[in-house]
């Protein structure tokens, strides 16, 4: 299954919609399309490095990082992985892994420091690099323009919040295009906009660590405008190009069967996946989340035309997931629960939904504590095909944060990390994407997350969701039981049994 695969060609090959959705996430046939994409992802801020070299700019998570308490044991991305100077293993790791697909970042702050203006050379020359190795190793590569490091430059402007934010991204997406444009197999705007968006500027727990639920509403909006804005560029620089976004999709439960747990649901749809889903794919913003929002924010940030140029064809969509959610109505008593997987401040990501809680689901749990519930990728992926029937999917992040050990094998001599449990999460969780694909669902590509250990953001470098094993002192790479695991599926598509984790002896 390794080198380049067909998606996002043939768009709409396959159609129909089930009316008998499985119960279960294992997939009755085991079997995946002909050119289904096995990949795996990173992002630029969490591996590069280099943070201060060949002409990057500050990124508004450089400036968070030097916040005191803001960052895990103080952790920063000056060094990260050290993939600046370490890509070319890097290369050779993805070969060997047997992957048709990379789906990587590209650093704004590094080909453009400023946010505007002329580009860096330098920094531009890093990715010609990049792209022109994955290719000749026989791997499509899949870049996403903007995965939260925005320059800082432009977060001293207003950042998402300011309109000018999503002109500029869209220079800056048309200048990529023109400069990378042959290398690049798909360009996907951005990744999951509800993070930057909510806890960039709800919460504080993200980048640029601000606490203003208007500001973070403004930047729902111009986040979903810089999107339609760069799609429209890139394709004016590159007629037919193909291009994307990924989304980090909400499955939600209600905690009970009543109407005020039912409501629960209906309002975080709407600030979690609706609020997205509906600008870019039907061209409106839902009216039950304006009302809720009203006491936040009227919403005048919306102009006439945006919703046109939000609204563009989008080759795939991508999605993102590791876990479900479970809420319901606060009913006033006692301090509300919480627990909605991200990390705590006194502020909430959920904009004007205070009498909302979030309640633990159950186990098992990884790392993160988040829960594992495969048959909610297999729900989401569905409910997407159902809504969307003529819109192709792909899995663009899936993985799980473990506590790793590094140990000698005295019988092959070679280190090994014995990651039992992560194997044991993607394979159930491929095992839900072919059961999408059994019930009808156009899903063209899965990519774990994430290729190697790294930066996991405001947890530093506290949390591992690699396949590689990165050692941070000196960036040595092991590979992880589940790298051989997937390596196996790779190359055979076919989903292997745990116990095939692990080198061959």
């Amino acid at each position: 299954m390794g080198g380049p695969g067909r998606w996002p060609a043939d768009r709409g090959e396959r159609s129909g919609r089930s009316e008998d959705r499985p119960v279960s996430t294992i997939s009755t046939t085991g079997q995946f399309p002909d050119g289904f994409l096995w990949g795996t992802a990173t992002a630029a801020y969490q591996i590069e490095g280099a943070a201060a070299e060949g002409g990057r700019g500050p990124s508004i998570w450089d400036t968070l990082c030097r916040v005191p308490g803001a960052v895990q044991g103080g952790d920063t991305g000056d060094v990260a992985c050290d993939h600046y100077h370490r890509w070319a293993e890097d290369v050779d790791h993805l070969a060997r892994l047997g992957v048709s697909a990379y789906r990587l970042s590209i650093s704004w702050s590094r080909v453009q420091p400023g946010g505007s203006g002329p580009l860096n050379a330098e920094g531009v020359d890093f990715y010609r690099n990049l792209l022109d190795a994955l290719r000749e190793r026989g791997i499509t590569p899949y870049v996403t323009l903007y995965h939260w490091d925005l320059p800082q430059e432009l977060e001293d402007a207003g950042g998402w919040a300011a309109r000018e934010t999503a002109y500029a991204f869209a220079d800056y997406a048309r200048a990529m295009a023109r400069e990378l444009g042959d290398r690049v197999a798909l360009w996907t705007t951005l990744n999951e906009p509800w993070c930057s968006a909510y806890l960039g500027y709800a919460s504080g727990v993200h980048a640029p660590g601000r606490t203003e639920p208007a500001a973070a509403l403004a930047a729902v909006h111009h986040l979903n405008l810089a999107h339609g804005l760069a799609v429209r560029a890139i394709r004016e620089e590159l007629p037919g190009a193909a291009c994307s976004i990924t989304l980090n999709l909400h499955v939600l439960r209600a905690a009970s069967g009543s109407d005020a747990d039912a409501d629960a649901v209906r309002q975080i749809d709407g600030l979690a996946n609706r609020v997205f889903l509906g600008p870019l794919l039907e061209g409106t913003y839902p009216a039950d989340v304006q009302q809720d929002t009203a006491s936040v924010s009227d919403w005048s940030f919306v102009h006439d035309g945006d919703l046109d140029v939000v609204r563009q064809p989008l080759d795939v969509l991508g999605v993102n997931y590791y876990s479900s959610t479970r809420v319901r109505r606060f009913d006033g008593e006692g301090e509300p629960v919480r627990a909605d997987g991200h990390k705590t401040t006194a502020a909430s990501p959920w904009v004007a939904a205070d009498d909302v809680e979030f309640l633990p689901q159950p186990g098992p749990y990884t790392a993160m504590g988040w829960n594992v519930e495969p048959a909610g990728l297999t729900e989401l992926l569905l409910d997407l095909h159902e809504r969307y029937p003529d819109q192709p999917l792909a899995v663009t992040e899936n993985g799980a944060s473990f506590a790793d050990e590094v140990v000698q094998d005295p019988a092959l001599g070679i280190p090994r990390v014995h990651d039992i449990a992560r194997v044991a999460y993607l394979r159930d969780h491929v095992a839900a994407v072919a059961a999408a694909i059994d019930a009808g669902a156009d899903v063209r590509g899965y990519f774990a997350w994430s290729l190697m250990d790294n930066f996991e953001w405001a947890y530093g470098y506290s949390k591992r969701f690699g396949i590689l094993h990165v050692d941070y002192p000196t960036g040595e790479r092991t590979w992880k039981d589940s790298a051989y695991w997937y390596a196996r599926l790779t190359r055979t598509g076919r989903i292997p049994a745990v116990f095939e984790a692990g080198p061959a002896a």
